[in-house]
């Protein structure tokens, strides 16, 4: 399928999606997450691709929403039956494992965008914000959510209320990104790191995905019991006995995805 405001291509058992408005700093409009949540769903459903991936370019992995479009909808209705949030809840209904890959801009709803992915390789330029205030606005698409529970009230706050934009490497510390890695190799980085997920058993790939997200859903009693649920679900399929033969044998796991 193609595609106006974004790249796709696989590679590796790895579905690239690229956002691909340079001119706009890759600025999240409507019709760009309406294809890149489109895409991301056709990679989801491909037995073929088992890990995906997210990127923008160099300068910008996205400085944020479309606020022209935004502003001529400035009502609250308006807002309400826009479709644009609602883009966040596609992503988070993924089975597959989604990284992304950051390098430069970061901001408003393209730090949302890489916070509702499971991982953030960054590159050494990657800046991270939430500067929303500085239009009269908050954070819409899981900003104070998301932000908070990576970096801790105190930081969010800052970030939030104050414009505070993180390096990579205070993302780093802060918890927000899983490595930071030159700019010229960022995205083989990912691309590294979403092969090696993709070459692993499918099955159990997307049942770890389940059971960690569940920590911010369940109390520990209900995520412990969740996570047997799943851990025993995983005894009815191929590639647990495949991956227990090849242990006891010595050899490579041929998996299957059954």
């Amino acid at each position: 399928m193609s595609y106006e405001y974004i790249l796709t291509r696989t590679e590796r058992r790895v579905g690239i999606a690229q956002l691909n408005r340079p001119k706009a700093y890759n600025a999240l409009s409507p019709a760009l997450m309406q294809e890149l949540m489109d895409a991301l769903e056709a990679f989801d459903a491909d037995p073929a691709v088992g890990c995906l991936l997210v990127t923008g370019n160099e300068k910008a992995f996205s400085a944020g929403a479309d606020i022209k479009s935004m502003a001529a909808a400035a009502t609250p209705m308006a807002m309400l039956n826009s479709p644009l949030i609602a883009q966040w809840d596609r992503l988070a209904k993924i089975g597959k494992p989604v990284i992304a890959a950051v390098s430069g801009f970061a901001l408003g709803g393209g730090c949302e965008l890489a916070m509702a992915c499971d991982m953030i390789v960054a590159s050494e330029s990657a800046k991270f914000g939430q500067p929303e205030i500085n239009l009269g606005i908050i954070p819409g698409a899981g900003g104070t959510q998301r932000m908070t529970r990576a970096v801790g009230k105190a930081l969010a706050m800052e970030i939030i209320l104050n414009d505070r934009r993180l390096s990579a490497q205070e993302a780093k510390q802060a918890g927000l990104v899983n490595r930071i890695v030159p700019v010229e190799t960022y995205l083989e980085e990912a691309l590294v790191l979403a092969s090696e997920i993709a070459a692993r058993a499918p099955a159990a790939v997307r049942l770890a995905k389940e059971a960690i997200n569940a920590v911010y859903e369940m109390p520990l009693q209900s995520g412990l019991a969740h996570e047997s649920r799943l851990f025993y679900m995983l005894f009815s399929t191929e590639d647990q006995k495949e991956g227990m033969d090849a242990f006891i044998n010595k050899r490579q796991a041929n998996w299957k995805g059954i």
